[in-house]
């Protein structure tokens, strides 16, 4: 199979739907969030504020290249990952991308008490939510071998559609 590049904005559920859903087929699921965080020693946050928005997109980019080499496994992205040309090619080149949709306001609120993401600690987080997704969905949707809508459904509704999506692209059995 395939790997499983899980995108969309914070608080799409890339992490909790990439977790059941390597679980269920037996792959490895990876957060390049969570890997950054490892090598680095600390968290998202305190690379932003050492070396800003573009020193974590440096990190991240080497991440999502050695992550995009591996073979089944599902890879949960950050969510400006898809900013970079490069990063597009190397991870369309590695498996499916399922673009995790969900609206700003129901990203905000599963996120809004999450002091863990940095750029959302402005004065109106709903509304920089709402930008970023205006900027960044064209990028998500251009990408996307499938997309996913992740509103108020349970998980395993989510993961049903997924695996619904995957058949219908010759992926799973």
């Amino acid at each position: 199979m395939n790997n499983i590049i899980l995108t969309g904005l914070m608080g799409a559920g890339k992490s909790t739907v990439g977790k059941t859903l390597a679980r269920r087929h037996g792959m490895e699921f990876i957060d390049s969030d969570r890997v950054i965080e490892e090598r680095t020693g600390v968290d998202i946050p305190t690379i932003f504020a050492i070396e800003g928005e573009q020193g974590f997109r440096d990190r991240e980019q080497q991440v999502i290249a050695e992550l995009a080499v591996k073979k089944g496994v599902v890879i949960a992205t950050g969510g400006g990952s898809l900013l970079r040309e490069e990063n597009r090619q190397v991870l369309t080149g590695s498996g499916l991308l399922v673009y995790l949709r969900a609206s700003a306001n129901q990203l905000y609120s599963r996120i809004r008490y999450d002091k863990n993401r940095p750029l959302m600690q402005t004065d109106n987080p709903l509304q920089t939510l709402t930008d970023l997704l205006k900027q960044r969905e064209p990028v998500y949707l251009d990408t996307a071998d499938l997309v996913i809508r992740t509103g108020k459904q349970r998980l395993g509704v989510t993961i049903k559609q997924i695996e619904k999506g995957l058949r219908a692209l010759g992926e799973l059995d």
